[in-house]
């Protein structure tokens, strides 16, 4: 808002120029960056877990039809009042956004861990995306696809500027494919009721990539639109049921971060898609480029034969239901103290053993998660049946906020391993000792 003001201020005063109005842009987009993990954060408060796909993808109409209508509108504006006027509309358009903002009431929900700092929150997002197996899978597909397909946005002004001189072949263009992007989102719904998110996400991802390459053999603009417009469909659906599914798949505690980091990876293949793509098409010619981009873009299917995409069935509602631990004051005075060290000593039915094992790695993979930077298993070499389970975190807060970060999801795994030992786990807090206290 306040770099719209200051366009809008500067543009009146005439100090207006083409690398302020850059700059300018440039900040605008950052905070745009800021905001967006924000919005569809909350996204999964307002509608319930089986209509967020079709929320998602009515963003998708909403954000079509704002570009298509948006600059039509500004034009309109700039030829009968001026472009800082145009800018003016602009920065008074956001004071309905703070009002709905303001009107919202949302649920207070109370926290008994301390709060986190800005850079232990970077850490624990990115920490949870690397030892969260679905959600990698879906980070890491979506980087590829929008690696591959942004050689369409990229290349599109060339291949209508190839087909009609004017601004208007492009234009229709685009608006053919903010129409077939309506068009999906509206039909959807009746794909995703009969067949799983990896049917329908796979087939979009195919449409797209045939998309590509079709377009790269079309000289026409009548034949190159209805070419757009499926692919305009398939951009929306692949777009809206891989952005529903990591918000499905994210807590409440890290959606907003896990989103970032989606959108960090979302937007930077594309940024870095778009300009290999141009220097292949400099260099190749932009024929070759978009053949080798769609046949990239289908390539990436093969990630179905052992990295699908999950269906959003998990619970992520919170399960704490550890036992706090009752310690001397003294050692917890300061809840930045660390690291802390917990230990967990299991006694194993020894037919089990084989089972407990690779059931006790699967939940060091929640405990990385969830907060611990170091953790093992060892086994007792005096007492066979006796393993100890250990694992390191920064600090007494950030232990307990991991108290906190279970969901009903790691039930499953918990119960299993409750299944494999004779007697309830023994477990001991320590806290690193610095030598000032001795």
């Amino acid at each position: 808002m306040g770099v719209a003001l200051l366009l809008a201020g500067l543009t009146i005063a005439g100090f207006m120029s083409p690398w302020l109005l850059l700059v300018l842009t440039f900040a605008l987009s950052a905070g745009d960056a800021f905001e967006t993990p924000t919005w569809r954060a909350i996204l999964p408060e307002l509608v319930s877990k089986d209509d967020l796909a079709a929320a998602s993808a009515l963003n998708g109409i909403e954000f079509n039809l704002a570009r298509a209508v948006g600059p039509a509108l500004a034009g309109i504006v700039i030829a009968v009042a001026g472009v800082a006027t145009a800018f003016v509309a602009n920065f008074v358009s956001f004071f309905g956004v703070i009002l709905v903002v303001a009107r919202w009431k949302r649920p207070i929900r109370k926290r008994t861990a301390p709060p986190e700092t800005l850079t232990g929150a970077t850490v624990a997002a990115i920490r949870y995306v690397r030892h969260s197996p679905t959600i990698l899978t879906v980070v890491v597909r979506t980087g590829i696809v929008m690696f591959f397909s942004s050689a369409l946005f990229a290349l599109l002004p060339t291949v209508a500027r190839s087909v009609n001189e004017t601004a208007i072949g492009y234009g229709i263009l685009l608006g053919c494919f903010g129409a077939g992007a309506i068009g999906g989102a509206l039909i959807m719904q009746s794909a995703r009721a009969r067949w799983s998110t990896e049917v329908v996400v796979s087939t979009g991802v195919l449409i797209l990539g045939l998309v590509i390459v079709a377009i790269s053999g079309l000289h026409r603009l009548s034949t190159l639109a209805p070419v757009m417009l499926v692919g305009g469909a398939a951009w929306v659906t692949f777009i809206s049921l891989i952005s529903a599914l990591v918000q499905n798949l994210v807590p409440d505690w890290v959606r907003a971060r896990v989103l970032a980091i989606f959108i960090l990876v979302y937007q930077g293949s594309f940024a870095l898609g778009s300009a290999a793509w141009g220097g292949v098409a400099q260099r190749a010619g932009i024929r070759i480029a978009l053949v080798c981009a769609g046949a990239g873009t289908i390539g990436s299917l093969m990630f179905v034969l052992f990295a699908k995409l999950p269906e959003s069935t998990a619970d992520l509602s919170p399960w704490n239901h550890w036992r706090m631990p009752v310690v001397v004051r003294e050692a917890t005075a300061d809840l930045h103290r660390g690291p802390v060290l917990v230990t967990v000593e299991y006694t194993v039915i020894p037919e089990r053993q084989a089972e407990f094992v690779e059931a006790i790695h699967q939940y060091g993979r929640i405990r990385r998660r969830d907060g611990a930077y170091r953790w093992g298993i060892f086994r007792d070499t005096e007492v066979a049946d006796r393993y100890l389970e250990i694992f390191l975190v920064n600090s007494w807060a950030e232990h307990l906020r991991q108290h906190e970060r279970q969901t009903q999801a790691d039930r499953e795994v918990e119960q299993r391993l409750s299944s494999y030992v004779a007697s309830d786990p023994e477990v001991r807090h320590l806290i690193y000792a610095n030598s000032t206290e001795t």
